[in-house]
């Protein structure tokens, strides 16, 4: 184990909780999946970021959706950008206005520039602090590149857990 594992609590791709598929775009965090116009921020809702869901997380751990790389952490620890093996590029995104709290909340188990297998944990997060604060968890999946890729599909719905298929590409 290096450096930046111990630091960062890094995980063997034999330590992945699920499994990818081709094209996929998996659940990273248990939740209710909600759709993206449901979400409180309008930016979001709107879908000028691009397309996706919204989720209503109920896990405390967000993990990795596909097999590829980790393209940005936010400062704040709220955000996680990803790209895929197959080029998909995708913000997740946890509650709303939780910049506000500045990291605390959040404890980062990657770094940027890592690759990752689908199901390789990429953040903790402490859902009840961020409701104590007064904050929505409710939690945004965005494809950013969407009009680089095959049509978009939404394949799951209601209460899920990780690793079930939520966007599929074809």
């Amino acid at each position: 184990m290096g450096f930046f594992d111990k630091l960062f609590g890094g995980k063997a791709a034999s330590e992945t909780k699920f499994s990818g598929q081709k094209m996929t775009v998996m659940l990273p965090i248990d939740g209710k999946v909600i759709p993206l116009e449901q979400l409180p921020d309008k930016t979001f809702a709107s879908a000028i970021l691009g397309p996706g869901c919204g989720i209503e997380p109920t896990g405390g751990t967000v993990y990795a959706p596909f097999d590829g790389k980790v393209t940005s952490i936010a400062p704040t620890l709220h955000a996680v950008g990803l790209e895929s093996t197959e080029g998909i590029e995708l913000l997740i995104h946890i509650g709303m206005d939780t910049i506000a709290l500045r990291g605390s909340s959040f404890t980062p188990l990657v770094r940027e520039g890592q690759a990752v297998k689908a199901g390789t944990p990429l953040l903790n997060v402490d859902l009840d602090a961020i409701c104590a604060a007064g904050l929505s968890i409710e939690s945004a999946v965005i494809v950013t590149n969407a009009d680089d890729l095959p049509k978009l599909h939404i394949i799951a719905g209601g209460i899920v857990s990780t690793g079930t298929p939520l966007f599929k590409f074809e």
